[in-house]
């Protein structure tokens, strides 16, 4: 019986995934990566640590998705997060589990998660094509035959494009697989950038850029109205802001600012106290310490780097002693404290993205093999599909488990 030929493009997290399962599942199957090395954007995910996933309940893990989710439930329940686990570590390698429920390798080094995905590749007799770009997919009678890589026709039984989205493009994350696919009638939703770093009117940002500030809470008003919010880690930077919570807010943002809106970020320094709890303190605080000038008293309840901030915006003197500052100045910074708002008038570009929001439609998808519904023995996996999910593990959790069924379904046929 002549074994299937398959051809996966994109040697990223799904592309690696789904080569090495349409081999083990009997096809003969060849990797074509454009850069010299596939796997460049595994080695820098996780701060390059790699977030290999999280061991949230799928129904939790789908929420992290937002409108697409829904796709990846057939995935998930072929290949979740506990077989990806069991899967590596039966490949050698040792993982954690850490806070929010975020899986890493033990080591702390991302190149580890693609080393041991190499070497199983090779033990499955995955043939690897580095710095191959194709070029152009060959379709007779909407059925795919072959590709062609630098002007030569390599022949197949079926195709799975898995080349990432256009975030990181130094990774070879250019965004091709969204031509090829458009040239097998694949409608493309807009791309942009999500995951991404926000950028902040004027320079208050910019003066505290690398303060890192833990467990707070953001909303993001759209036009004055709450249209959502956040509880985590925020990071000022010389253009604006970024951070895990900025980030997982970041893709609202970003189609709110496309779309003409005006966006703002609400930042409460003080989540763990009510209005009436954080009146309470700074009553005892101006009590006890009446004769301090209020810069110093500041000190105690902000980062040294915001506390000139924080004077200037709500238009106290800094040398003011504390037992001259009046009710309705103290009502101010309490205000201040809990609501210190900062309009957002842009976003970082690709370059700077986590991950891309938009992409191939997913109703042009079958959930249940990832292979096209417009052209026969094309399957589509990972980010170049219209999903994108917050940070913590979800998007490359997301890229395997689209890999996984692509590489079987495509070696089935």
């Amino acid at each position: 019986m002549t074994r299937r030929k398959v051809i996966v493009i994109g040697g990223g997290a799904a592309g690696l995934m789904a080569a090495g399962q349409a081999a083990e599942a009997g096809a003969e199957t060849l990797l074509l990566e454009k850069m010299k090395r596939p796997g460049r954007k595994i080695c820098i995910t996780g701060k390059g640590r790699c977030n290999i996933t999280n061991i949230a309940e799928i129904s939790d893990f789908i929420g992290h998705f937002g409108k697409t989710g829904n796709f990846l439930r057939q995935a998930f329940a072929r290949f979740f997060n506990i077989e990806l686990m069991e899967f590596l570590e039966g490949l050698g390698l040792k993982q954690v589990k850490e806070r929010g429920g975020r899986v890493f390798p033990a080591s702390g080094k991302a190149p580890e998660v693609l080393k041991v995905l190499l070497k199983w590749l090779k033990q499955s007799g995955v043939a690897i094509k580095e710095s191959s770009p194709v070029e152009e997919l060959i379709i007779d009678a909407g059925r795919i035959t072959g590709v062609v890589v630098q002007g030569r026709k390599i022949p197949c039984d079926a195709v799975i494009l898995a080349t990432g989205g256009a975030s990181y493009p130094v990774t070879g994350s250019t965004g091709d697989g969204y031509r090829l696919a458009g040239t097998a009638g694949h409608q493309v939703i807009p791309i942009r950038p999500a995951l991404v770093p926000l950028v902040t009117a004027g320079d208050i940002a910019g003066r505290m850029a690398e303060l890192n500030l833990r467990n707070i809470k953001v909303r993001m008003l759209v036009n004055g109205k709450k249209y959502k919010e956040a509880f985590g880690e925020l990071v000022f930077s010389k253009f604006g802001l970024t951070g895990p919570v900025i980030l997982t807010l970041s893709g609202y943002a970003v189609d709110a600012i496309q779309n003409g809106d005006k966006v703002t970020f609400a930042i409460d320094l003080k989540p763990a106290l009510d209005e009436n709890k954080l009146e309470a303190r700074l009553l005892r605080d101006f009590a006890s310490r009446g004769q301090e000038d209020v810069a110093s008293l500041l000190r105690g309840l902000l980062p040294r780097e915001m506390v000139p901030i924080c004077l200037e915006l709500t238009r106290i003197p800094a040398e003011r002693k504390v037992h001259s500052i009046s009710s309705k100045e103290r009502r101010r910074l309490r205000s201040w404290l809990k609501d210190f708002r900062l309009e957002v008038t842009g976003f970082r570009p690709f370059a700077e993205a986590i991950v891309t929001a938009g992409g191939i439609n997913t109703k042009e998808v079958d959930p249940r093999t990832m292979e096209s519904r417009l052209t026969k023995g094309l399957f589509l996996a990972g980010e170049l599909l219209d999903i994108q999910g917050d940070t913590g593990g979800y998007n490359l959790q997301a890229a395997f488990s689209t890999g996984w069924l692509a590489g079987r379904s495509a070696a089935k046929g």
